[in-house]
């Protein structure tokens, strides 16, 4: 699937540190995250991972440090990235396209149609199912579909290989491929391999 070019943007995160309960979870962590790079997040459970990418996006405040990015007020960040979580999100009472749909008018900016961007994650035959009759594998698509259907420079993916099974791999495999040859960016935190080249950053001992 052909991708629409993104802004070329750098994220800079500067000695960021998280504290959850009164407990520190990590401090200390900087990375630096541009057009056409991708970054592997490792680290046991715990480590503070899905914490790190709630402060990227904006829904997490960090306790100490600094995010920001060059061209864009910090405040602007959520805009900038698509978020798959570890719950996917979806209306179990919409079809599959009703939630791409309703996906693209909250998200602004469209991009790939609802019905091209199920047909490239290979559910194009469900699009009108109710996404509670999918299986966890295919609600896992949908919900990745999600970042085909509005322009974000940034994604970031906690655990995106869960639920899929080899081929859904190489399929999201080639997704992030096509989003990083088109400038834009990815952080995955995963305890798995990507499918692409990526720098690594681990959190935690």
């Amino acid at each position: 699937m052909t991708q629409t070019p993104v802004p070329n943007l750098r994220l800079h995160v500067e000695n960021l540190s998280c504290r959850r309960g009164g407990r520190l979870i990590f401090e200390g962590v900087s990375l630096s995250l541009g057009g056409g790079e991708a970054l592997a997040l490792t680290g046991r459970n715990g480590a503070g991972k899905s914490s790190l990418i709630a402060m990227l996006c904006g829904r997490l405040r960090p306790d100490g440090g600094s995010i920001r990015i060059d061209g864009a007020d910090e405040a602007e960040l959520g805009e900038l990235s698509h978020l798959v979580g570890h719950r996917d999100g979806l209306k179990t009472a919409l079809t599959a396209r009703e939630n791409l749909a309703f996906a693209q008018d909250l998200l602004g900016s469209p991009a790939a149609s609802p019905e091209a961007a199920l047909a490239a994650v290979g559910l194009a035959h469900a699009s009108a199912l109710p996404v509670g009759y999918l299986s966890a594998g295919q609600r896992r698509r949908v919900a990745l579909a999600r970042l085909l259907v509005s322009r974000r420079p940034y994604w970031l993916l906690d655990e995106p290989m869960s639920a899929l099974d080899a081929a859904s791999q190489a399929m999201l495999a080639g997704l992030m491929r096509d989003h990083l040859r088109a400038g834009g960016a990815i952080l995955a935190a995963t305890h798995g391999p990507l499918g692409l080249d990526a720098r690594e950053l681990r959190i935690g001992p």
